[in-house]
């Protein structure tokens, strides 16, 4: 029997999981490189590690370095010789604690001096928090500066409050709203690393939504939100999409 592939530690998902030329292919297929192969070209080309020190901080041998370090420079230089979209996500990876000073690990969310606010959240009580903009549903996840916060109990929304996220990247604001306890989230355009992140804290994520915010939470009380179980962030550029710190409103590819 094969012996199980160990996971690849890495410090922190990207803040941001894709990238697209200036100008031409746009609308071409991206070109994925996978969170550990994104992790060996931070350590390595980046903060100057060594492979034998990149294998040491990523707990795996210099030779597994070696290979996923050449497959991320192929990947890389691919997608800018031919001028396409470079996206990132997936892999086989652990996130580490965000401890690992002498490896170059940076801190997570919580351990900033950006503070949390404080939100009391009652028993039996749904948290549900809403990308936000001008009352409408913003539609770029890792760049929301503002959320919604709904208190429901019994399907019956008891309060609101909008909140500033002080941060930005998808790492940074799933510890947002961890912090602030709540368990779901709705937006619009959301990466496939974002996803993730909201996965492992435990936030159910209803994307692909459009439209008044409050509207929004009326139907996802009343079992009528349309959603998109699938969403994804594009990164095409469009009437209102040119990059990952743009709107990005669209629906998959």
């Amino acid at each position: 029997m094969p012996r199980p592939r160990k996971s690849r530690k890495v410090c922190r998902l990207p803040d941001n999981d894709g990238f697209e030329p200036l100008h031409g292919r746009e609308e071409h297929t991206p070109i994925v490189i996978n969170v550990d192969e994104y992790e060996t070209i931070r350590l390595i080309d980046r903060e100057g590690f060594s492979q034998e020190e990149c294998g040491k901080y990523m707990s795996i041998a210099r030779t597994t370095v070696q290979q996923i370090y050449a497959n991320a420079r192929k990947k890389i230089a691919d997608a800018l010789v031919e001028g396409l979209p470079l996206g990132i996500e997936g892999g086989d990876y652990a996130l580490c604690d965000g401890n690992c000073k002498a490896y170059g690990c940076r801190k997570s969310f919580q351990q900033k001096n950006t503070k949390i606010p404080e939100l009391p959240k009652k028993e039996n009580v749904l948290r549900v928090a809403v990308a936000y903009e001008k009352g409408e549903i913003y539609q770029h996840f890792g760049h929301t500066e503002e959320f919604k916060i709904y208190d429901v109990k019994n399907d019956k929304i008891i309060s609101s409050e909008t909140l500033d996220s002080s941060c930005s990247g998808h790492g940074a604001l799933g510890g947002f709203l961890k912090g602030l306890k709540v368990d779901a989230v709705i937006c619009g355009g959301i990466g496939e690393g974002a996803k993730m992140v909201l996965k492992e804290e435990g936030i159910k994520l209803y994307g692909g939504v459009k439209g008044n915010a409050d509207e929004v939470v009326a139907a996802l009380l009343n079992g009528t939100l349309d959603y998109d179980p699938d969403i994804k962030c594009s990164h095409h550029k469009g009437d209102e999409c040119n990059s990952c710190a743009s709107k990005c409103s669209d629906k998959g590819d």
